[in-house]
C-alpha cells in the first residue's frame, strides 16, 4: 500500500507538476543594535529608519534596541532573502557608529532596570504595544526578551488544497480542509523539529553576564563564557524562551478550533502570580491584564498557524473567521557566520521539510506523544551532538542519527517534487548537504561556533563582537544604489507621517482602549 505522502506527490506530478512553484516564503529577523564596544545601544530607535509602529519592513520587537526586519511574501526564498539583504544594507547605512549583533544570544546587557523597552508613540495602539512589553518585563524579565531569532513564514499554494480534497473525497468546507491540513503540518513539525535544532542550532554558548546571579547548570568555557559541550541551541532551552506559567499551557493541535479554544482560555483566565502584580502600580501600567497570557502572541511556540489580520483585528479573530493561511516557523537561531543569519540552502531545506510535514500522514497526537516530542526537542537543544544520543519514538529509544537518516530518506521525494516545479536541483542539493551534518556533527553551526571559540581562545562576547564588526564592514563597503536607498528613505518618511496622523486623531481613553482590545478574543 502506498503511503499518503507517496499518493499526494503522485497526484501532484500527474495533475499539477508546476503547482509547487506557487509556494510563498517570508522572513522576519531580529537583531540588537549595539555600540562599537559591543554594549547594548541605549539610543532611541533611529528616526532615519522610520516609525517602528507603522513601517512595514523595519520595526522593533521587545526592546527599543531590538530591531526586527520583515519581508513580504515571495514566490521564492531567494527573493525573500534578497529583500532582507536590502533592508539590512539600508539599515547599516543609517546606524552611524552602531552595529547589529549577529548572534541569537545577547551582547553584554546593562542592568535589568536599564534595558529600554520599545516605544511606539502616544497613539492608543502605540501605547498598548509598549504596555504589553512592560508586561513581558514583569513576567519574564527583560534580559530574556533580548534574545533574537529568525522566523520563516511559509505557505503552500491555495490551489493545492482543493486538488487534494477532491482526490481524498473529503466533504469539509474548503476553508476547514485547508486549516486542518496546516494543523496536520504543525503536528508533524512538532514530531520532527528536533532535526532542525540539530542541523541549524547556532547558540551553544552564551556570555556569562547573561546568566549572572541565575542558576544555569552550564559549563565554564572561560572566565566570560558559559556553554554545554554538545548543545545546539541554548536559545531554545530552558535558559531562553521557557516559562513556568506557560508550561501549564498545552494548546491542542488536533484541530484549529481546539487550538483557538486553548489560547482563548489562556488570554481570559487570571494567573495568581500575575494577579498579585496587578495591571497598574502607582498609576503606572505593569501589564495589559493579569491572565495567563496578556494576548495570544505571548505564547512562545516553535511554530504558529497564521492568517494576515485586518486593521484592529486580533490574530485569534483572523484565524477563527478565515482559517489558516500560512505557518510561522519560530525556532531558528541566527547563524553568526552568515550575513543574513540564514541562506538559500537552509531555506530550500526548510521548504522540503515543511512540504514533507504537510503531505506526510499526521495522526492525532496523544498527550503522551506531545510530552515525548517536547522531551526530544529539549534533549536535542542541550545535547544534540552527543555521540549516540537516544531520542524516544513512540516510547522506544532510537538514535538521533538513525531517525534523522530515515527522515532524510522520506524527504527525498519532496525535494525532487520541488526541484521539478522550480527547475534545477537546489532542494535535492540542500538535502544532500544537510545530510552531511547528520553524519559529521562538526559541520553543524553549533559545533563551528564552539570550535572557533576554542581554537582562538576567545570569549563568546569577543567572537560575537568581531563577527558583528566584520558583517557591518562588508555591508557598508557596498551600500544600496542611490535610487533604491531613496526608496527606503521615502518609506521611512511615509511611516513617520502615518504615525503622526494616528497621534493627531481625537484623544481616546487608554484604559478603555486596552479593556476593549483585551476583550476581543472571539
Amino acid at each position: 500500500m502506498h503511503s499518503l505522502l507517496t499518493q499526494r506527490l503522485a497526484l501532484l506530478q500527474s495533475q499539477a507538476p508546476e503547482l509547487l512553484r506557487q509556494c510563498h516564503h517570508g522572513l522576519e529577523k531580529e537583531s540588537l543594535r549595539i555600540n562599537h564596544d559591543g554594549s547594548l545601544a541605549m539610543t532611541p530607535h533611529p528616526q532615519a529608519l522610520g516609525s517602528a509602529l507603522t513601517h512595514s519592513q523595519i520595526t522593533t520587537d521587545y526592546s527599543e534596541a531590538l530591531l526586527e526586519f520583515i519581508t513580504a511574501a515571495h514566490s521564492t526564498p531567494q527573493a525573500a532573502l534578497a529583500e532582507l539583504d536590502d533592508i539590512q544594507r539600508f539599515t547599516y547605512t543609517e546606524l552611524g557608529e552602531e552595529l547589529l549583533w549577529t548572534h541569537s544570544m545577547p551582547c553584554k546587557l546593562p542592568a535589568e532596570v536599564d534595558i529600554p523597552i520599545a516605544q511606539y508613540g502616544s497613539s492608543p495602539i502605540g501605547q498598548l504595544k509598549t504596555i504589553y512589553r512592560q508586561g513581558l518585563a514583569v513576567r519574564y524579565g527583560k534580559a530574556m526578551q533580548c534574545i533574537a531569532g529568525i522566523h520563516y513564514n511559509f505557505s503552500l499554494p491555495d490551489e493545492l488544497w482543493p486538488l487534494l480534497q477532491r482526490a481524498e473525497d473529503n466533504h469539509d468546507a474548503p476553508q476547514a480542509y485547508q486549516s486542518q491540513a496546516y494543523i496536520d503540518l504543525i503536528r508533524n513539525f512538532r514530531r520532527y523539529s528536533w532535526l532542525l535544532m540539530y542541523l541549524f542550532g547556532a547558540s551553544p554558548a552564551v556570555c556569562a553576564s547573561f546568566l549572572q546571579g541565575r542558576p544555569h547548570g552550564l559549563d565554564q568555557l572561560d572566565e566570560h563564557t558559559l556553554y554545554l559541550p554538545y548543545a545546539t541551541s541554548l536559545r531554545m532551552s530552558d535558559l531562553g524562551y521557557q516559562n513556568s506559567a506557560q508550561s501549564s499551557l498545552t494548546p491542542c493541535y488536533d484541530q484549529l478550533d481546539t487550538y483557538l479554544d486553548s489560547l482563548r482560555h489562556a488570554v481570559s483566565t487570571p494567573y495568581p502570580t500575575y494577579a498579585a502584580i496587578g495591571t497598574k502600580k502607582n498609576g503606572q501600567w505593569q501589564q495589559l491584564n493579569t491572565n495567563l497570557l496578556q494576548i495570544e502572541n505571548e505564547y512562545y511556540s516553535t511554530i504558529r498557524p497564521k492568517r494576515v489580520a485586518a486593521s484592529g483585528e486580533r490574530p485569534l479573530q483572523a484565524l477563527g473567521r478565515r482559517g489558516v493561511q500560512y505557518v510561522e516557523v519560530r525556532l531558528l537561531d541566527i547563524n553568526p557566520f552568515l550575513p543574513l543569519g540564514i541562506d538559500a540552502q537552509q531555506a530550500h531545506f526548510l521548504d522540503t521539510f515543511l512540504l514533507f510535514c504537510a503531505l506526510h500522514e499526521s495522526p492525532p497526537m496523544t498527550g503522551e506523544e506531545c510530552r515525548e516530542s517536547t522531551a526530544n526537542f529539549a534533549l536535542t537543544v542541550k545535547e544534540g551532538r552527543r555521540p549516540g544520543l537516544l531520542l524516544s519514538e513512540n516510547g522506544r529509544p532510537r538514535t538521533l542519527r538513525d531517525w534523522g537518516e530515515c527522515l532524510f530518506d522520506a524527504m527525498e521525494a519532496c525535494a525532487i517534487a520541488l526541484d521539478h516545479a522550480y527547475g534545477g536541483h537546489a532542494h535535492h542539493e540542500a538535502l544532500s548537504h544537510m545530510r552531511q551534518r547528520l553524519t559529521d556533527p562538526a559541520l553543524t553551526p553549533s559545533a563551528k561556533v564552539l570550535s572557533q571559540l576554542k581554537r582562538e581562545h576567545c570569549a563568546f562576547f569577543t567572537f560575537a563582537r568581531q563577527q558583528a564588526a566584520q558583517h557591518a564592514a562588508d555591508y557598508r563597503e557596498q551600500p544600496l544604489a542611490p535610487a533604491q536607498h531613496g526608496q527606503f528613505q521615502a518609506s521611512a518618511a511615509a511611516s513617520l507621517a502615518a504615525q503622526a496622523a494616528l497621534e493627531a486623531e481625537p484623544a481616546v481613553d487608554i484604559d478603555r482602549f486596552v479593556a476593549d482590545y483585551v476583550a476581543q478574543v472571539h
